[in-house]
């Protein structure tokens, strides 16, 4: 029996193309998001003001993550692709209906409950706040704001998703500049009018918000999808996505109860100096540059080719083109990842200080930089990993992983950020991550035999 190789090859070519469109749109929107930190970084630096921003930033991204952009990547991308081959686009467009009404049901109850449990939550996510009358409640105050951002860009990942399962890439990759483009804005008129900055910013985060939001319905609207209310919420489409949902919350819970230990550890200022939580946040921005540019363009894109593949349970092109995927990614990761290490000082100086951010904020940012550069390959090829197990619908084995790195996790935080300070949580996530790949590896292999 021949093989006909030309397949292979124009796959990779297709997916190479639509790889160059995502990476363009993230490229421009990690370029307007370097000009939007070193903004901030000029104004709040890493004191007292930026810490509260970031903090009130993270908490709606925290759950972001476990019910739009996960949602999307996980079970919605798989079963609309399934859909579009399978199905008329009358059940197409009803599945699409049903899932969006479930979506704004969990979503508005889920913002309600953050803007109420507000004070509660800070105290818990930043315990060390705690001390500072004044920094808690600011911290609250912009909670409150930003987290109406939640059902904004959950809403706005799940019409990604839909673009996505269309092989539509232009949208999704460039809607994120608008959000740069928001918060940049904001600090000039909080500038120019001599207005609070935090808040002026936060109300910026939510503009941001609506302007992707909007940006993705009108591509949506140009292909034909118009959202109307079902008669019922009970849907066979809705429930198997539903199912592949559920263990992919616990992954996402997984990831964000890391991202909550990293923050935990970095508030107490006591153990890891002051500016942990800023010196996290533009260290992870610097190395989420190249993670964004190359490992969620290939992700993205590859994520609905395997799931065509996976559905016509052609494993000889789905193992050629994951590989296809990888390899490109690692050509470029694993050197990018060793200069961001040895020269994360020079980086972080050359960037950052400026205005507030100074000589000690560039110590401690470079610390962490230095340390999670380590990891970047890693949390790379995890993206593509993570994306073969979603389009063979198992959403199982990477929340196995996920939780036996939790543990890692943890347990390297309060071992490493006694004598390494706040590089010492830099590097346990990085262990973490490089144990997470190699799992995920590992599972695949037996897997796909």
């Amino acid at each position: 029996m021949s093989i006909d190789k030309s397949k292979p090859r124009h796959l990779h070519h297709a997916l190479l193309k639509s790889s160059g469109i995502v990476a363009c749109g993230v490229l421009a929107s990690r370029v307007l998001g370097f000009l939007r930190d070193v903004i901030l970084a000029r104004f709040l630096g890493t004191g007292f003001l930026a810490e509260a921003f970031f903090v009130a930033q993270r908490i709606p991204n925290l759950l972001r993550d476990m019910v739009g952009e996960g949602a999307a990547n996980a079970a919605i991308v798989p079963v609309l692709s399934e859909y579009t081959q399978k199905k008329s686009k009358e059940e197409w467009q009803e599945c699409i209906n049903v899932v969006l009404a479930w979506g704004v049901i969990v979503l508005g109850s889920i913002t309600v409950i953050g803007i109420v449990a507000a004070p509660w939550i800070v105290r818990l996510i930043a315990p060390g706040f705690a001390r500072e009358p004044g920094e808690l409640q600011l911290t609250v105050d912009l909670t409150r704001i930003m987290f109406p951002y939640l059902i904004l860009i959950a809403l706005t990942a799940f019409q990604a998703g839909i673009l996505y399962s269309l092989n539509a890439f232009f949208a999704p990759s460039w809607g994120p500049c608008l959000l740069n483009v928001a918060m940049i804005l904001s600090v000039w008129v909080a500038c120019l009018f001599s207005w609070p900055l935090a808040y002026t910013i936060s109300v910026g985060v939510l503009v941001g918000g609506v302007w992707q939001f909007l940006a993705q319905w009108e591509a949506l609207r140009r292909r034909g999808v118009h959202w109307k209310m079902p008669i019922s919420l009970n849907h066979e489409g809705a429930l198997k996505i539903g199912k592949l949902l559920l263990p992919r919350l616990w992954g996402s819970a997984v990831y964000q109860i890391n991202i909550f230990v990293d923050t935990f550890c970095a508030s107490l200022a006591v153990i890891v100096g002051a500016g942990g939580i800023a010196a996290i946040y533009y260290a992870n921005r610097m190395i989420q540059f190249p993670l964004g540019v190359f490992g969620y363009a290939l992700s993205s894109v590859a994520l609905p080719s395997l799931s065509k593949l996976a559905q016509e349970k052609d494993m000889i092109r789905f193992k050629s083109t994951l590989f296809f995927a990888l390899r490109n990614l690692m050509l470029v990761l694993i050197p990018v990842a060793v200069g961001m290490a040895f020269f994360s000082t020079w980086i972080i100086h050359i960037i950052f200080q400026r205005g507030a951010f100074d000589a000690y904020s560039t110590s401690v940012t470079s610390q962490v930089m230095f340390y999670a550069a380590l990891g970047l390959p890693f949390f790379g090829a995890s993206r593509i990993l993570v994306a073969a197990f979603y389009a063979l619908h198992d959403t199982k084995t990477p929340v196995k992983a996920a939780t036996v790195c939790l543990v890692i996790n943890v347990v390297l935080n309060v071992a490493l950020m006694f004598p390494l300070k706040v590089g010492g949580i830099a590097l346990a996530s990085s262990i973490a991550g490089a144990v997470n790949c190699l799992l995920l590896w590992q599972g695949l292999r037996k897997k796909l035999n």
